[in-house]
């Protein structure tokens, strides 16, 4: 029987040595296992650190690549480039929110025409396309610059403290820097090659729409057609392609109902959005106003022209992850074209009369999607 034998009952039953051993290791846990806790999590933080410094360094040597090879840059543009990740734009006080909008839309187009003059002085015999196309790879390297800044700041700071609220903070948020990282390391190639990326099936959808119609211009980079269908008088509004721009829908939409004086019935507006995790690439849903994303701007303008002329808005979306949305196009998203359009046809069809005036803004990047 195990209880007669001595060792046995020395070892499990009470032997000074385990005892002395057990409550050793549990001291050591009460003093020291809070310690150790943050020492392996700033292990693990500084394993994706490094991973983000190696992306910085990526991105910033693809667009210098691109500036000297592509925009066929006339001196080493290097310094420039160092220098523009660090430019920031300090946003208006906001404690007096009167005229906030004007304030931020003033802010951000200063801050788009200092890139553009900036990059123009690098690259003087750039194209349109080449220009936009190395603003948004200089935004990509600025992004993931700033990203690992921040996330070494913290690294830093936690190391030096030891607090393991600190810590434990960045590592529950590190999985999602990660994946915004991910993103932007994946929209290099998109740019470097003007291929579609995600973001652009709104766009798209209204360039298939107006393909062979005149277009004018009614905005910064932002271009409108005009097409007659089944009785109802169509306006079709989207960024200039294949640049790769947003455009200035807002303002084009401003323009169009309060300087043009267009009696606007209905507004459709097409656009990617973020899909939650479970859904799947491609899936449509429709809904009920400003269909853009950004910092507001466009869209407190499109609401404003919509509330004070008592027009209805409509949106259609294309749901994608955000890597999908700034990296080249998948076939699931550019499949959804056809149906999108259909889509919109039936609202128009459904909520409008004949004689009505529907404006149809394809809303999103509009690289490499002509019209």
């Amino acid at each position: 029987m195990i209880g007669t034998n001595p060792l046995a009952f020395g070892l499990f039953e009470g032997s000074p040595l385990i005892t002395l051993l057990s409550w050793g290791f549990i001291m050591f846990l009460f003093l020291y296992a809070q310690e150790l806790q943050v020492r392996l999590m700033l292990r693990g933080i500084n394993k994706s650190l490094i991973k983000l410094s190696v992306m910085k360094d990526t991105s910033k040597r693809e667009t210098i690549d691109y500036f000297l090879k592509v925009g066929k840059s006339p001196q080493n543009p290097t310094a420039r480039i160092e220098d523009f990740l660090e430019y920031f734009t300090i946003m208006p006080v906001d404690m007096d929110p009167s005229g906030l909008i004007g304030k931020i839309d003033y802010l951000v187009n200063t801050n788009d025409e200092r890139i553009r003059d900036e990059i123009k002085h690098i690259l003087p015999s750039a194209t349109p396309v080449q220009t936009t196309s190395a603003q948004n790879l200089l935004e990509v390297a600025a992004g993931l610059n700033m990203l690992h800044k921040i996330v070494r700041h913290f690294y830093i700071l936690g190391k030096r403290t030891k607090s393991p609220f600190v810590v434990v903070q960045l590592q529950i948020i590190m999985p999602f820097l990660m994946q915004e990282a991910d993103a932007y390391i994946n929209a290099i190639d998109a740019f470097k090659y003007s291929h579609p990326i995600g973001d652009g099936i709104g766009p798209m959808v209204v360039g298939r729409m107006m393909l062979g119609q005149k277009t004018k211009q009614v905005g910064k980079e932002t271009i409108m057609a005009k097409k007659d269908m089944n009785g109802r008088h169509l306006l079709f509004l989207k960024a200039e392609g294949p640049l790769a721009t947003v455009g200035q829908p807002g303002h084009a939409m401003e323009k169009i109902v309060n300087e043009m004086k267009t009696k606007v019935n209905t507004i459709v507006m097409i656009d990617a959005a973020l899909k939650l995790e479970g859904e799947s690439t491609g899936e449509i849903a429709e809904g009920i106003g400003a269909a853009i994303g950004g910092i507001g701007v466009e869209r407190f303008q499109i609401e404003e022209v919509a509330t004070k002329n008592s027009i209805p808005l409509y949106a259609v979306v294309v749901k994608q992850s955000l890597a999908e949305a700034i990296s080249s196009m998948k076939k699931e998203i550019a499949e959804t074209a056809e149906n999108v359009s259909k889509i919109v046809q039936d609202i128009v069809s459904e909520k409008t009369k004949k004689g009505d005036t529907v404006l149809i803004v394809g809303v999103g990047n509009t690289l490499g999607v002509a019209q």
